[in-house]
């Protein structure tokens, strides 16, 4: 190689823009499933007139399957591959799809609500790790952001496909257009390896050396192999124990803390329910109620992420979460006061058919709520967790924490239109704005910036309690 190629910057391989494909897609997966429920559950009422607990059932239960698909995803990946992971992942979201678009009942229905969920658990897993270990250090955070990116973009078509779909009723065609991304995927897939991390962990080295080539040309393979073998001796030599273990205890709070608190702010009963949402704030016909949720939620939802993508090294991480959680607290207060004074609307108010004064308050709060959430306890919290945990318990660490923030995702759903029911509309509100205030002081007392440091710089400052005391106060 000359000193004139030595000098020219590395461009990034069209392989590795192929695995970025394969990453949009999984994210696309993603995003559609969470988003389409929202507007299928209209016909799914008029078809099979389930209960309100049923209803929570057939919403909560694909976050059920996603815990498991998501705890179940390591071992998979490490066993099988994650090429074969994903593949696997995309089989049994077609299968789950099917199995909803096709259900006679709510309890077929049910069982395809949690097998789709496992499918979407595993590629939630499996897909950010293939990018990442495919990636070169150079492309891995525009990676993490082009997944984050494709959610929002998914659950942004989701609501698309339901206010294009909501007046005839088709609900099968909106749950069965989430088979699409999963074919794509598997077509995205077949023609590419498998990381050069999972081959030399199988002792496959020839083959990491030739996918390293592929995604990397500018680089040694033998080095690299080398490099990666040698951390991967060290993340080999934890356990479970010592993911617990006191000496860890404090990154493994901070994981789990900001994994169960960005769920319980309510977003994901906003997004699955957000019809619901708007029908009780006076948006009465199924047109409204979709259009208020494209644009309140997915559009807002997708143009707040790119603050976080494109200012999260700058500003750094405890700035935009207290910026963001401020943000999410008030506008949650404001929504929930919007349902006070609805619930005290008289039936000549509500006879116009259109949302008042209040349901326009709702619509704002609810605006600002997804903006703030976009750019702060959404992609924030994964840039976290995926950062202060040391080589040897990172991955075990990040899927404790994944696992606690799906079942957190389940606990919520499950039980918010029950806590409507029972309580009010309002009352939901303001227990979500509790978290947030919750989620402001996890953040002033435990959560360290991490920003502009080396990994190894944060698991150092683990064991300086001088240093961790200054980073949790953000100062240089």
């Amino acid at each position: 190689m000359t000193s004139t190629e030595m000098d020219r910057p590395a461009r990034t391989s069209r392989y590795v823009y192929a695995v970025g494909l394969v990453l949009l897609l999984c994210g696309l997966l993603f995003g559609y499933d969470q988003g389409v429920i929202s507007g299928a559950l209209g016909g799914i009422k008029e078809d099979f007139d389930p209960s309100t607990l049923v209803i929570e059932i057939i919403t909560s239960w694909v976050t059920l399957g996603a815990m498991i698909g998501a705890l179940v995803a390591g071992v998979i990946a490490d066993r099988l591959g994650r090429r074969w992971a994903l593949m696997l992942a995309a089989a049994i979201f077609v299968i789950g799809t099917l199995l909803e678009a096709l259900a006679p009942g709510t309890v077929v229905l049910t069982i395809g609500r949690l097998v789709l969920g496992a499918g979407v658990g595993i590629a939630s897993v499996a897909g950010p790790l293939y990018g990442s270990e495919n990636a070169a250090a150079r492309d891995r955070g525009r990676m993490v952001s082009l997944y984050q990116m494709a959610v929002t973009v998914g659950i942004f078509l989701a609501y698309w496909a339901n206010y294009l779909l909501i007046e005839s009723s088709t609900w099968r065609v909106m749950l069965a257009i989430a088979a699409l991304p999963a074919v794509l995927l598997v077509l995205a897939i077949v023609p590419l390896r498998d990381s050069a991390t999972w081959y030399v962990k199988v002792g496959r080295i020839a083959e990491a050396e030739d996918v390293l080539r592929r995604a990397e040309p500018e680089v040694d393979a033998g080095t690299r192999v080398r490099e990666i073998s040698e951390a991967l001796a060290a993340d080999e030599q934890a356990d479970w124990g010592e993911v617990f273990s006191a000496r860890w205890r404090k990154p493994l709070v901070v994981a789990a803390g900001l994994a169960v608190l960005q769920q319980l702010s309510g977003i994901n009963a906003i997004i699955y329910y957000a019809n619901v949402i708007f029908a009780a704030a006076g948006f009465d016909s199924p047109t409204q109620q979709s259009l208020a949720t494209l644009w309140a939620v997915g559009g807002v939802n997708v143009v707040a992420t790119l603050v976080a993508v494109f200012w999260v090294d700058r500003f750094g991480r405890k700035p935009l979460l207290t910026i963001g959680s401020w943000g999410m607290l008030l506008s949650l207060l404001l929504v929930a006061g919007a349902f006070f004074r609805l619930d005290k609307v008289t039936a000549s108010d509500a006879a116009t058919g259109q949302p008042g004064n209040a349901g326009h308050l709702a619509l704002v709060g609810m605006v600002v709520f997804i903006a703030s959430f976009a750019f702060s306890l959404g992609p924030i919290v994964w840039t976290v967790i995926n950062e202060v945990f040391p080589a040897q318990v990172r991955g075990k660490g990040v899927a404790t924490a994944t696992a606690l923030n799906w079942m957190a995702a389940w606990l919520v759903t499950q039980f918010f239109l029950s806590v409507v029911e029972f309580t009010s509309t309002s009352t939901a509100f303001l227990m979500f704005a509790g978290f947030c205030g919750v989620t402001l002081w996890f953040n002033a007392r435990f959560i360290p910036e991490t920003k502009g440091r080396t990994l190894e710089e944060v698991q150092r400052m683990w064991e300086d309690p001088e240093e961790l005391a200054r980073a949790i106060r953000n100062r240089d």
